[in-house]
């Protein structure tokens, strides 16, 4: 199951309470005070965990609280402190302060450690009132608390390549052909339900990671279709490579196909729009003459400087495709040493 958006409480450890305590041995009049200080409570820490891929692990839990510090004792004993909470995310991971509305963190680098709420501070014994006028003190203070928060986690997953198009455009096919990624591949739309990562693979022991997202359709923005829930998740890809059937099953025309996926995209984010891009006229097995292809790349943008025809079910024109892919994400100068 992929879960990309949890909401959560976390909670620090409480400060144990200081100890009121007097010395008390045989032969020793007035031995005076000797209470230890209370431990600290455990700190909540969020540490980047690069083999998670997903949110899971926090759908089932809502509460995730870190151990209080223990209480001081007689004899000058310090209490012991509260077992810091270690909570693995997944890279990419966005933390928010849920009642505020304010971004703690971008968890973006594997890891990562960051303290979300610190633990209270322990509370002083009565050995640490004593002074030359008051001798016996009788009182000790109490733990703090631990800070707490609501948070709300999202995840925007990291890769280099972002696959969109329209529902049986054949993402999946191209992905599975690319890498080691084996996502269902079956012929009826939102075959895809989740992002699907796979690490592509080049001579030279060059790779990149490509990113099968579900499909959309027009009204993806407002919540159409599946591929708006993961409209995120291509916010942070370097390339959009944007899949054409050359011959859809419902008789569409493949160029108002592109230009209402690029509204989508415009529609929930400006920045999507203006990420290099590159068209893949996919299927091409379909069109053994290339009267269709020839047709859909003369009416497509002049401003599309890259137009790839390839068949992800043959193979034919994936090799090009990834090296042109490799040069983008990596630049010209990482190109030429091979």
């Amino acid at each position: 199951m992929f879960i990309d958006q949890v909401q959560i409480r976390v909670k620090a450890g409480d400060g144990g309470h200081g100890c009121v305590s007097f010395r008390r041995e045989k032969y020793i009049a007035k031995g005076g005070p000797d209470g230890g200080d209370g431990g600290k409570g455990g700190d909540v820490i969020f540490v980047v965990n690069p083999s998670i891929d997903t949110l899971l692990d926090f759908s089932g839990r809502h509460d995730w609280v870190a151990k209080n510090g223990n209480c001081g004792e007689g004899a000058n004993k310090h209490g012991a402190d509260g077992e810091d909470l270690i909570i693995p995310v997944p890279p990419g991971t966005l933390v928010y302060d849920e009642e505020h509305g304010l971004l703690l963190k971008d968890m973006n680098t594997p890891e990562m450690h960051v303290c979300i709420c610190r633990g209270g501070r322990g509370g002083q014994g009565n050995k640490a009132f004593a002074t030359s006028v008051r001798q016996t003190p009788r009182f000790a203070t109490d733990g703090k608390p631990g800070q707490e928060r609501n948070l709300r986690l999202e995840l925007k997953l990291i890769a280099d390549v972002g696959l969109v198009g329209m529902p049986n455009a054949g993402k999946s096919t191209l992905i599975s052909r690319c890498s080691e990624a084996r996502p269902k591949i079956a012929n009826y739309p939102f075959t895809t339900l989740a992002p699907v990562l796979g690490i592509v693979e080049l001579s030279g022991f060059r790779r990149f990671v490509m990113a099968d997202i579900p499909g959309l359709i027009e009204g993806a923005h407002d919540g159409a279709g599946l591929g708006h829930d993961f409209l995120r998740h291509i916010e942070r890809t370097r390339i959009l490579v944007h899949l054409l059937d050359i011959l859809p099953e419902d008789n569409s025309d493949p160029v108002e196909n592109y230009h209402k996926i690029r509204g989508e995209l415009e529609k929930h984010s400006k920045a999507l729009v203006e990420k290099p891009e590159i068209v893949v006229l996919n299927k091409a097995d379909l069109d053994g003459d290339g009267i269709f292809c020839e047709d859909i790349s003369s009416r497509l943008p002049k401003t599309i400087k890259d137009v790839f025809v390839i068949s992800a079910v043959t193979g034919r024109g994936i090799d090009q495709l990834n090296e042109r892919l490799w040069v983008i994400v990596k630049g010209k100068e990482e190109q030429e040493d091979y």
